[in-house]
């Protein structure tokens, strides 16, 4: 069963539900747009009652604003207590700690930042809210000289993010500083089966313009990475399942992998894949395969056979985050012409509206590696060549 919410529901996640007639449940906020398709939807009563004989179900949703209702309705079932796991980084933290002894974390109150101590703590650190989406409000600190520089940038766009998703997606009020981890980091699509084993779906690898960089601009996924990195990222998730009693469970996940192949946690995004719609689409476009039928129909992927022939090809998830220093109400236009002008073989462009979210859309990309400084090249810009003033 899925429940849909905002703030984007992609045409391809709407055409898999209306071809496999997976029930969807018809929630209030999203029940006008669910009810102009051919969907199998189900009340939010039917689907209580459902699951009111398991405490394992097999569930699905594409938003985290839906975690208020999972936790209001599903009480009688193990999700909200896995939710409360995953979406706390601190508590996250906690179930691994014995697996890293050494590594630091500590949780701060957001009123408490400006008289906080750093002089004993190890640099460089990462701050970021304990309960977050979408690297908003996270700052990597070099040294005690730029903390109470971090502490105003952290302030500020407070301000301007904290009324964008419920408080159980991005809540600000407390915050996690932890040692940053070192390695490449990786984004996983997963789900746990019914038999409690991973399943791993995709593997993109996060590229960032610096060490100082902390966006998420572009993610890639090939055969090489795949093969690479598929055999110690499910040993790393089959210990995560052991120790979270994870059954039915779909997951976003990410982890950095050092040079000596040891993977380490960074966060676990429960009940969902990547947000935005936006990692099932690349997976499908990469490789042509639907991770909501995998998830609901319980399939593995026959990597053998999905991966022949992608030898020397990169696919891309290009997030187009607002790093202009210009806040979306003073933009005028963005010049989406351009940017695909600027790619050897887009796939598919996804507007969204800047003036409400910091965010100007999603381009998925083919690129040949021959010409990887496309990817390249966006990632280092600040988008300022695309926008005009309003």
């Amino acid at each position: 069963m899925i429940i849909l919410d905002k703030p984007y529901i992609s045409d391809f996640l709407f055409e898999t539900l209306e071809q496999n007639q997976i029930p969807v449940i018809l929630n209030l906020g999203v029940d006008k747009i669910v009810k102009q398709r051919k969907l199998n939807v189900v009340s939010e009563e039917f689907a209580i009652q459902q699951f009111s004989n398991t405490d394992i179900p097999l569930f699905y949703t594409n938003s985290e604003n839906s975690i208020s209702w999972i936790e209001n309705n599903l009480q009688h079932t193990s999700l909200p207590e896995k939710i409360q796991l995953f979406k706390n980084k601190v508590f996250f933290r906690n179930l691994l700690k014995d697996l890293f002894p050494g590594y630091f974390y500590k949780s701060v109150l957001f009123d408490n930042l400006e008289s906080l101590d750093i002089t004993a703590f190890p640099l460089p650190f990462i701050i970021k809210p304990a309960i977050g989406f979408f690297s908003l409000g996270v700052y990597k600190v070099e040294d005690i000289a730029e903390w109470q520089e971090t502490i105003h940038a952290i302030k500020k766009e407070t301000d301007l993010i904290k009324n964008l998703y419920p408080p159980e997606v991005l809540h600000t009020g407390e915050f996690i500083i932890e040692d940053c981890i070192v390695g490449d980091e990786f984004a996983i699509d997963c789900y746990f089966n019914a038999e409690a084993q991973p399943v791993v779906l995709n593997i993109m690898k996060h590229i960032f313009s610096s060490d100082k960089d902390v966006n998420d601009r572009v993610y890639i996924t090939s055969k090489e990475i795949i093969e690479n990195f598929l055999a110690p990222i499910t040993t790393f998730l089959t210990e995560i399942g052991k120790r979270a009693g994870l059954r039915n469970f779909p997951a976003h996940v990410e982890v950095r992998i050092d040079a000596d192949g040891t993977v380490a946690p960074i966060e676990v995004n429960p009940l969902r894949f990547g947000g935005w719609c936006s990692t099932p689409d690349l997976a499908f476009h990469a490789f042509g395969i639907n991770l909501y039928e995998y998830l609901f129909q319980q399939k593995s992927p026959d990597w053998d056979i999905i991966l022949f022939g992608k030898d020397e090809l990169i696919y891309s998830n290009i997030v187009l985050n607002n790093s202009t220093g210009i806040e979306g109400k003073d933009i005028g236009s963005f010049d989406y012409e351009k940017l695909l002008a600027d790619f050897e073989k887009p796939i598919e462009l996804r507007k969204t509206d800047f003036r409400k979210f910091p965010l100007f859309g999603f381009l998925f990309c083919e690129t040949k590696k021959q010409n990887i400084k496309e990817l390249e090249r966006i990632l280092m810009s600040d988008l300022t060549e695309y926008i005009t003033a309003s």
